[in-house]
């Protein structure tokens, strides 16, 4: 069912901009660059979809075929976390190109490290939370919905890039071999939030769209 439910996600109602912005995890690969804003770009490619969606009446088309009403709410959710975590993949390989031949630290905030997947991850958990559950209330105001969900993402965002510059939190934007084992509690804990947010949603989301009148 979940297969079935994200083929079909990918096939007909991602909006073709979601793709260009799960990639824009090679934006890590640039030298002082705010690398929290490919966060940003990994939200907005989920509100476009669901735009798009609204555009197309795709969640009336869903829900008319022989699922549930909570998997159509299970459907987007599995789009955004392939979104997310994808991006996050496509991200490594620059983030050790980096590691490997740009030497200079990042003037412009975090470095691509343990620590930002880390933040990356609660970050979107944090989005997924606000944003699907809102959303599903009406199935139609994705605008309000990305608005409430875009606050707590700046900021993470702006708490995350400006908590390298405080005296004793240097670890976090290093990418020294002992420091990227420390900040794995970082990540690892970003990691459950993630798992945890969007668990939230989907029970949150998937309550409301059951009263909602189609």
């Amino acid at each position: 069912m979940c297969r079935n439910l994200l083929y079909k996600e990918l096939c007909l109602a991602a909006h073709p901009s979601l793709y260009v912005f799960m990639a824009t995890g090679a934006l890590v690969l640039i030298p002082a660059y705010p690398y929290g804003v490919v966060f940003f770009f990994g939200a907005l490619g989920i509100f476009q979809s669901c735009m798009f969606d609204r555009e197309t009446r795709d969640i009336y088309y869903t829900a008319l075929l022989p699922v549930r009403k909570r998997d159509v709410v299970r459907g987007k959710l599995l789009l955004a976390v392939f979104a997310q975590l994808v991006q996050l993949a496509l991200s490594l390989p620059f983030a050790f190109l980096r590691t490997l031949y740009l030497h200079q630290g990042n003037p412009a905030g975090i470095e691509a490290n343990t620590a930002w997947y880390g933040f990356g991850l609660l970050i979107y958990g944090v989005f997924n939370l606000v944003f699907f559950p809102r959303f599903f209330r009406t199935a139609y105001r994705a605008g309000t919905a990305f608005l409430a969900a875009l606050v707590p993402v700046v900021l993470g965002v702006t708490a995350m890039e400006a908590a390298v510059h405080f005296p004793g939190m240097a670890w976090l934007d290093s990418i020294a071999p002992e420091d990227l084992i420390r900040q794995v509690p970082t990540l690892l804990a970003g990691a459950a939030a993630y798992a945890a947010g969007t668990a939230g949603a989907f029970v949150l989301s998937a309550r409301r769209f059951e009263k909602v009148d189609l």
